[in-house]
C-alpha cells in the first residue's frame, strides 16, 4: 500500500499523540502503589523499575498516595486532582500557544515574617494549576511541539535531593520524583538553570511568561530575569496569565467537588457557631479556625472577618479582638480550603440568638435580593457578573425604599451617592484556587457552565442623618459560593443556614 507524504506526516503526528497518551496512562494507572518507578533512558513511552525501595519509605516535599493514602487516592497528584487532569491542563495550555511557543512559569517564594521566621509556603496558583508541584525554587517550561492536543513537552526544574539541607528544612521531592510522580518529560537541577534553560528558549517562536523582564525583580526571579535578558532580542515575549485565566475560569467536575467539600465543611462550622453564645470576636474566630481543620480542611482560606455591631460596616475588618454585645449582630466572613481550593461565605446573626425588629427587616431585605441574584447564576441567562451586580443594586434600592430610605429620583451609582455608601462593593467575584480567582479575568464575560462565583449583596448603614435612625450602625452581608450550571445555580455552601427562622431556631 502506498502512502502520500501528507499521510505519513499525519500518521507520525497521530502516533506521537497516541504514545503521549499511553505514557500518561501508564504513569497514572500503572504506577504501582508501593514502587518508585523510573523512565528508561531514551524512551518516552515505556516505564520500568530501577529500584526496589518502597515509595512509602521515601520522603517527598508534599503528600503522595504512597506516603499519605489517607489524603490522596491512587492516581492523584494533589487531593482530588489526578495526574491525567494535570496533563490535560498542560495540553490545553500548549494547544492555545502559537506553533513553537514556550510557556515559562516560576514557583512562589518562601515568605518571611521576620528574620528566619517564615510563613507557611503557598505555591503560585498558576504554577500549581499546571504542575501540582508545591515546592519553592522551581521552574516549569511547557513547549508546544505540534498541532494536536497533547503535542507538548514538560520540563520541571527543582532542587535535587539533599540529605543535609532536608534535615533542617524538611523533605523535598527531588529530580526523580519530578519525572516519576509529577510526570515531567525531563527534570533539571534548578541550580544549573543558567546553562539548561537558554537552549530550551533560544529556538522558541515566542516566550509566554509572567517573570519580570526588567528590574526590580524578586530575589528568586532575578536570575531568571537575567537569563531572559540574555536571550536574543529577536525573541518576542507575551504575558502568560491571560491564557491560563481562560483555562482556570471554567472549573472541572473535580475542582467543583473540592470546592463543594470545602463549602460543606465550612458551612456546617458556621451553623454550629450560630448555636453558641460567644463573648468575643477572638473566641468565635478561634472556634472556626479549629473547626475547619478538625473536620478535614487544610485550614482557613483567608483571614476571616469576625465583626460585632458597627464594626461590620468595615468590609475587611480583621482585628477580631472586640467583645460581642447583646442586642448587636455579628458579621462573619469565613471559609476553609481543601486541596488548595477555597470557599467564601458570609453570614450575619444576632449575638443574643434573636433579631430585633430593625435587624430582621434589614436582614430580610438583603436576603430576598441575595436569593434573586443567586438565581441569575445560570448559563442560559447570558448574564455577566457585572450585569448581575447592576440588577442586585437596583433590587437593593427597591427594598431599601420600602424600609424608608429616601433616594430621590433616578438610580444613583456614583461613589458619593447613597447607594455608593450603602452598597460600596461589587456583588461578586470568581472563586477557585484563590479567593479572588483568576485576577484580571473580566467580570463582563457572560457566565458559562463551570464558572464559580460569589454572590454577596450587602448594606452598611452609617450613623448619618440621611438614613432612618433605627437602621443606623447596622451591617448585613449575605454571601454564598455558587457554581454556574446550564439551567440553574449550584450552591456550594448551603450548609450555612441563612433564613431568619432557621437562625433563630438554633438556640
Amino acid at each position: 500500500m502506498l502512502f502520500s507524504l501528507e499521510s505519513l506526516v499525519l500518521y507520525q503526528s497521530n502516533y506521537n499523540h497516541e504514545m503521549r497518551a499511553v505514557r500518561v496512562a501508564l504513569r497514572q494507572i500503572h504506577r504501582p502503589p508501593q514502587s518508585f518507578i523510573r523512565l528508561l533512558p531514551g524512551r518516552t513511552w515505556k516505564r520500568s523499575y530501577t529500584t526496589s525501595i518502597s515509595a512509602a519509605e521515601l520522603d517527598f516535599g508534599q503528600p503522595v498516595y504512597e506516603t499519605h493514602p489517607h489524603i490522596l487516592k491512587p492516581g492523584e497528584v494533589t487531593p482530588g486532582i489526578t495526574a491525567q487532569e494535570y496533563a490535560d491542563r498542560r495540553a490545553k495550555l500548549a494547544f492555545s500557544l502559537p506553533d513553537g511557543a514556550v510557556a515559562v512559569l516560576s514557583s512562589a517564594e518562601v515568605k518571611y515574617r521576620s528574620g528566619a521566621v517564615f510563613h507557611p509556603f503557598r505555591q503560585d496558583s498558576n504554577f500549581l494549576y499546571l504542575t501540582g508541584f508545591s515546592e519553592p525554587k522551581s521552574l516549569a517550561v511547557i513547549r508546544k511541539t505540534g498541532p494536536y492536543l497533547g503535542d507538548y513537552t514538560f520540563h520541571l526544574f527543582c532542587r535535587p535531593k539533599d540529605a543535609f539541607a532536608e534535615q533542617w528544612s524538611g523533605p523535598w521531592s527531588g529530580l526523580r520524583a519530578a519525572e516519576d510522580v509529577f510526570n515531567a518529560d525531563e527534570a533539571g537541577d534548578i541550580h544549573t538553570l543558567s546553562s539548561l534553560l537558554p537552549p530550551l528558549l533560544r529556538s522558541a517562536a515566542r516566550i509566554y511568561t509572567d517573570i519580570p523582564m526588567h528590574p526590580p525583580a524578586t530575589p528568586s526571579s532575578s536570575s531568571l530575569t537575567s537569563i531572559l535578558q540574555s536571550l536574543p532580542t529577536t525573541l518576542s515575549t507575551a504575558p502568560l496569565t491571560p491564557l491560563i485565566n481562560h483555562l482556570r475560569a471554567i472549573k472541572s467536575p473535580a475542582e467543583i467537588a473540592l470546592m463543594r467539600h470545602a463549602g460543606r465543611v465550612s458551612g456546617r462550622a458556621l451553623t454550629q457557631a450560630m448555636r453558641r453564645p460567644w463573648q468575643s470576636e477572638k473566641d468565635l474566630h478561634a472556634y472556626l479556625s479549629h473547626a475547619f481543620k478538625h473536620d478535614g480542611l487544610s485550614g482557613e482560606a483567608y483571614v476571616p472577618v469576625v465583626a460585632g455591631g458597627r464594626r461590620g460596616r468595615m468590609i475587611h475588618y480583621t482585628q477580631n479582638l472586640a467583645l460581642l454585645k447583646e442586642g448587636e449582630t455579628v458579621l462573619v466572613d469565613a471559609g476553609g480550603e481543601y486541596g488548595w481550593y477555597i470557599t467564601d461565605i458570609t453570614r450575619v446573626w444576632p449575638v443574643s440568638g434573636k433579631f430585633s425588629a430593625p435587624q430582621r427587616d434589614l436582614y430580610s431585605a438583603v436576603l430576598r435580593v441575595q436569593r434573586t441574584s443567586v438565581g441569575l447564576c445560570r448559563a442560559d441567562s447570558g448574564l455577566s457578573l457585572d450585569e448581575i451586580h447592576r440588577a442586585t443594586e437596583a433590587a437593593l434600592q427597591e427594598e431599601l425604599n420600602k424600609l424608608g430610605f429616601e433616594f430621590g429620583g433616578g438610580m444613583m451609582t456614583r461613589a458619593g451617592d447613597m447607594m455608593g455608601v450603602l452598597f460600596p462593593h461589587h456583588v461578586g467575584h470568581y472563586v477557585g484556587l484563590d479567593v479572588h480567582d483568576v485576577p484580571g479575568y473580566p467580570r463582563s464575560v457572560p457566565l458559562r457552565a463551570g464558572h464559580c462565583v460569589t454572590i454577596e449583596p450587602g448594606v452598611y448603614v452609617p450613623d448619618d442623618e440621611r438614613f432612618p435612625r433605627h437602621f443606623r450602625g447596622l451591617a448585613v452581608r449575605i454571601e454564598d459560593s455558587v457554581c454556574v450550571d446550564e439551567e440553574g445555580p449550584v450552591l456550594l455552601t448551603p450548609e450555612a443556614v441563612k433564613e431568619v427562622e432557621d437562625i433563630e431556631a438554633l438556640r
